[in-house]
């Protein structure tokens, strides 16, 4: 039965994914490849000078999460947590400005695999706080902050379930084909 349930949740995960647009799965899949080091995310996703630079950007930014992952599990209150919701806003921040990200539902999915579920408590605040800051034009600011749900923001309790769907690299078998 649990087999089944797991298979289910992975499922549920991959079609949640599967609604996300093109640009904001490619920047999944390469801030997995960043953040896991799961593969050399310059060469694989870079198409041109500017997504290199991008890239580079988001790896130093990335450098946080060794430090975001060890500070979870004694996260309660006062100055380690004003460290970590710091350092989280910064990070969310850096993605967001990055224009790919277009809403809390693929940013969640992206820090829940790149932190573990115990960050889910502390999404929302973190999202919203970095959709709020200047770096972020006006325009953009609302369509981020309207996409967090009530549901979401307001969520009494938080699953301790582990993502069971890390979306990777996709081969183009079409220019194999002759």
């Amino acid at each position: 039965m649990a087999q089944l349930d797991t298979a289910s949740l992975a499922i549920a995960e991959l079609r949640e994914f599967a609604e996300f647009d093109p640009a904001e799965q490619r920047y999944i899949r390469r801030g997995l490849d960043i953040g896991l080091a799961r593969a050399d995310a310059l060469a694989r996703w870079a198409r041109n000078p500017d997504e290199a630079s991008s890239i580079r950007r988001q790896t130093l930014a990335y450098q946080q999460l060794r430090t975001l992952r060890a500070a979870l599990p004694a996260m309660q209150s006062g100055e380690r947590m004003e460290r970590f919701m710091g350092r989280l806003i910064a990070l969310t921040a850096a993605d967001l400005v990055e224009g790919c990200i277009n809403g809390f539902a693929a940013y969640r999915f992206l820090y829940e695999r790149l932190l573990g579920p115990e960050v889910r408590p502390w999404l929302p605040a973190a999202f919203c706080a970095a959709s709020a800051l200047p770096q972020i034009v006006p325009e953009r600011r609302k369509v981020l902050l309207h996409s967090i749900s009530e549901a979401a923001a307001c969520a009494p309790g938080w699953s301790k379930r582990r993502p069971g769907f890390y979306p990777d690299w996709i081969e183009d078998q079409s220019a194999e084909i002759h």
